[in-house]
């Protein structure tokens, strides 16, 4: 298993060069993991009377910032809007390991690319998953046809976010681990633009100006509509659109509709569709450009795709193909989306690995290596592997090759499903990983008609990376910001859309 940035030890700066910790960084080593411990000090969170006024104070706000999700009951509609779910105060977060997530992000970036541009890695890499898992054989079969066709479009769209936890080793050391890459439908790089204000407010509302300012500007929206704005300004065509392909269920329209304003700033129409549109109204001419409702298009944006459910019918599955074979820029395309798969995060921590991507770059393969959170390795190991974790179960978590939240297993039903595909494929279709121990921390979740109460909360990070490539050329490689999300730790899995986190934001120490 490799270990991450040791923060007892080592430094990242913003240069993103690690350094042994100054004498001064050491000596404050204790305070920083006991500010993280604390969060916000008993005196503000255990009176109550204060509590619920900054509780009032912070819906507001969070509602005059336009930290908006549309209401469950009518999620294709804006009559009725609430305010997306957040915490009441930031959680602390070490500046160190923060750091570091920003450094790697762009190393991430060219990772995901190099591997979209391996056919023969992915296709040692997913043998076994597409065996047994229907869904990945089906992305990987469109992949395929697209190698045998020849690729029509030469520009690569990438909009990635990284997620990560703090592992709290028990000599009380933080290390960064990556929980997963998201290729597809990475969300919430919209309101994230907007709640640094909130925790702003609240803080200085609760008497903490000097904390509020530790709270950093963040702009992920932005960042995300510059990448698209220059795939659409390589496509060439200025009637052409950017197309959201986005669910039925649109209740987090919001966090779209930042990134969708960023680029009608900048003259870039955009249109929303969903698959059935594509179905049914959408073509490719001679030359491969794709209309659908007789409008061209430029880049499409998948904002959907990414589970089973969202493939309906077999013309959903002809919808999906037909983008891929067009000259539109898709983001992800289809070998970009297979680069995100667990399968693949499980393929990289092999040893050598990473090597194939970044030859002559060890520092590189050091920065991204440090990371990882010791998943499966081989087959051998793997059968002892999967003995530990029948044994010590909790110490696990079990993935399947899924996104959006909520998939993965732990604890007893670990050895449930573990014990029942013993000596079976079926096993292939998982990826066991050591279960990443952060530190509790307390705060408040705020959630429409939830109860106000405190709770012993988890947090995982998340920073945005954007890129693009034309042919051979990398135009575009940036870090756009970050994502932090928080959930009870009465609660093993889920994300902000699936009602289980909140949005968050790092207050660094």
């Amino acid at each position: 298993m490799h270990t991450g940035l040791h923060i007892g030890y080592y430094f990242e700066d913003s240069s993103s060069r690690r350094r042994p910790m100054l004498k001064q960084e050491r000596s404050e080593l204790p305070f920083v993991l006991k500010k993280m411990a604390q969060g916000m000090p008993d005196y503000i969170t255990m009176d109550r009377a204060l509590i619920a006024d900054l509780a009032e104070v912070a819906k507001d706000e969070a509602l005059l910032q336009g930290v908006l999700m549309r209401i469950q009951e009518a999620s294709n509609s804006s009559e009725l809007v609430t305010y997306a779910p957040f915490t009441l105060f930031p959680t602390p977060v070490p500046k160190a390991v923060f750091l570091q997530a920003l450094a790697v992000q762009t190393h991430y970036n060219t990772l995901v690319d190099r591997i979209s541009q391996d056919p023969d890695f992915l296709q040692e890499a997913l043998a076994s998953t597409i065996e047994v898992d229907d869904f990945t054989a089906r992305l990987f079969r469109i992949h395929q046809q697209i190698l045998k066709e020849g690729r029509a479009q030469s520009i690569v769209l990438g909009l990635n976010r990284s997620d990560y936890m703090l592992d709290q080793a028990k000599d009380g050391s933080v290390s960064l681990k990556q929980v997963e890459i998201n290729t597809i439908a990475a969300s919430f790089g919209g309101l994230s633009s907007r709640t640094a204000d909130v925790h702003r407010h609240v803080l200085k509302v609760a008497g903490k100006l000097e904390e509020s300012r530790r709270i950093l500007d963040n702009d992920p929206a932005s960042g995300l509509a510059r990448a698209v704005a220059k795939a659409w300004e390589l496509y060439g065509s200025h009637r052409a659109a950017v197309m959201f392909l986005v669910e039925e269920s649109q209740r987090n329209i919001f966090d779209q509709r930042y990134i969708e304003s960023h680029l009608w700033k900048r003259n870039i129409p955009t249109i929303r569709k969903r698959f059935d549109n594509v179905s049914k109204t959408g073509s490719l001419d001679q030359d491969k450009k794709l209309f659908v409702d007789g409008r061209e298009v430029a880049v499409v944006y998948f904002r959907n795709g990414y589970m089973p459910q969202n493939y309906v019918s077999e013309q959903t599955w002809d919808a999906r193909l037909l983008m891929e074979r067009s000259v539109a820029v898709k983001c992800p395309d289809i070998s970009t989306h297979l680069a995100g798969t667990k399968k693949v995060q499980q393929v990289l921590a092999r040893p050598g690995v990473l090597e194939r991507f970044f030859p002559d770059q060890p520092g590189v393969v050091e920065q991204i290596r440090a990371t990882f959170a010791g998943p499966l390795h081989s087959r051998h190991e793997g059968d002892k592997t999967v003995a530990m974790a029948l044994a010590a179960p909790d110490q696990f978590v079990l993935k399947p090759q899924r996104e959006g939240g909520g998939n993965n297993i732990y604890g007893a039903e670990i050895c449930r499903v573990l014990q029942a595909a013993e000596g079976s494929s079926e096993r292939t279709a998982y990826i066991l990983m050591d279960k990443i121990q952060p530190a509790a921390v307390q705060n408040y979740l705020l959630r429409r008609d939830g109860p106000l109460e405190i709770s012993n909360c988890l947090s995982e990070l998340g920073v945005f990376g954007t890129y693009v490539r034309h042919g051979k050329d990398m135009v575009m490689n940036e870090c756009a910001g970050h994502l932090l999300r928080t959930k009870s730790s009465e609660h093993s899995d889920g994300g902000v859309a699936a009602g289980v986190a909140v949005l968050d934001n790092p207050l660094l120490v």
